[in-house]
């Protein structure tokens, strides 16, 4: 064989060869919803699915924050243009239409849409339980409310869509089903209300932190967040609260969604009701690179880990991860996890006992959490599901 041939097959071998790498190495996209990255719930939970690509699919990752929804049709449709990307992941119920449009636009980009639903061939649609998780830290806050003597619990939420009324309603049976099981354990006639606020935001923690301090101002013992960055106010107002009677540990609680927010008040957040979005992107870009992906709704239920009640161990992982972007030092972390464990403690026994007795119930398939996706049905839900 002459030189230059020799020369020229080793060219074609390293093009080939470099081709085969790029291709293996995949590249994702990630469109966050209105919060952005650092909203510490749901958008955060999504990037941890994008991280965990890049360090063990060894894709590429590119980030977009949409500072409004006017944001999401321009900022999707720059990225199917460029034609560079495996899977482009949407973030939120809010992007759904401008999905649904690109996808038609676009029909050989693959796309993954996180909490809505697009009927295209070229979009998973991958949605979670958040009404059975919800109503495991339902049942914690009943409990909790009636061991300390009081007989109201609050739910603060973002703009009035149908995933948050899952939401409100799996909250509320939670409620329900366990003012129930007290009542039949001791033989009482306990009720315990709850208050809901739609707070019209998921990026405004002044707002949540209003809707907070007047259910408190009502009686309230504990307060689901779930309202993305508005539920920062959540907290905040609990926390105050507390530290106007003296309290380095609650009650009065909150409790976290999405992630494992329980660190970002220590001592006053026992629990949040995780949903494991992060899972969600991974299995979306891995089976775009496996080949193995299809259009079509994926739900990811409480017996599949598609949500969850945090653990110590959630709690520790998810601060590590905000030490590694810079929201926390590994300073913080004594002390934080101290806090967590303190709240932890002063929830009562019976309301951890009972949260595992539901969640052993609902994973059995021997309890059927309702839920909501439309007003009529939720407000029906709300008179049903009421002990008030």
């Amino acid at each position: 064989m002459r030189k230059g041939t020799i020369l020229l097959a080793a060219l074609l071998v390293a093009v080939l060869a470099f081709s085969v790498s790029a291709l293996a190495q995949g590249s994702l996209a990630i469109v966050y919803d209105v919060g952005g990255r650092g909203d510490l719930s749901f958008n955060d939970m999504a990037a941890l699915g994008g991280d965990r690509a890049v360090r063990e699919l060894g894709v590429r990752l590119t980030e977009v924050e949409s500072a409004s929804t006017a944001d999401f049709l321009p900022n999707l449709r720059a990225l199917a243009r460029s034609r560079q990307h495996d899977l482009i992941v949407g973030v939120g119920f809010l992007i759904q239409d401008a999905m649904a449009q690109v996808a038609e636009e676009f029909p050989n980009q693959k796309f993954a849409l996180i909490d809505g639903f697009v009927d295209a061939p070229n979009v998973m649609s991958i949605s979670f339980a958040d009404h059975e998780g919800s109503a495991l830290v339902g049942a914690l806050a009943a409990i909790t409310a009636l061991e300390y003597g009081g007989d109201t619990v609050g739910i603060v939420l973002g703009i009035e869509i149908p995933i948050l009324l899952r939401f409100e309603i799996g909250y509320r049976a939670g409620v329900r089903w366990a003012v129930d099981r007290y009542n039949q354990i001791y033989g009482t006639n306990k009720q315990v209300r709850v208050l809901h606020t739609y707070t019209g935001a998921f990026d405004d923690p002044a707002r949540g932190k209003t809707a907070t301090d007047a259910m408190l101002g009502q009686g309230a013992t504990v307060v689901y967040a779930v309202a993305g960055a508005t539920g920062l106010g959540v907290f905040e107002s609990v926390e105050s609260v507390a530290r106007a009677q003296g309290k380095v540990v609650g009650p009065p609680f909150a409790i976290g969604v999405d992630s494992a927010q329980d660190w970002i008040s220590p001592g006053f957040i026992p629990v949040s009701m995780v949903k494991r979005v992060d899972n969600g992107v991974f299995e979306a870009i891995k089976r775009a690179l496996e080949g193995t992906f299809q259009g079509g709704a994926v739900t990811l239920r409480l017996a599949e880990g598609g949500v969850a009640a945090s653990t110590i161990e959630m709690v520790e992982l998810f601060f590590d991860e905000a030490i590694a972007a810079g929201a926390k030092t590994a300073e913080d972390k004594a002390a934080a996890m101290a806090g967590v464990r303190a709240a932890r403690a002063a929830v009562p026994q019976l309301a951890w006992d009972l949260l595992d007795e539901l969640d052993r119930l609902i994973r059995s398939g021997e309890y059927v959490v309702p839920e909501a996706l439309d007003r009529d049905t939720a407000e029906y839900w709300r008179g049903v599901l009421s002990t008030y």
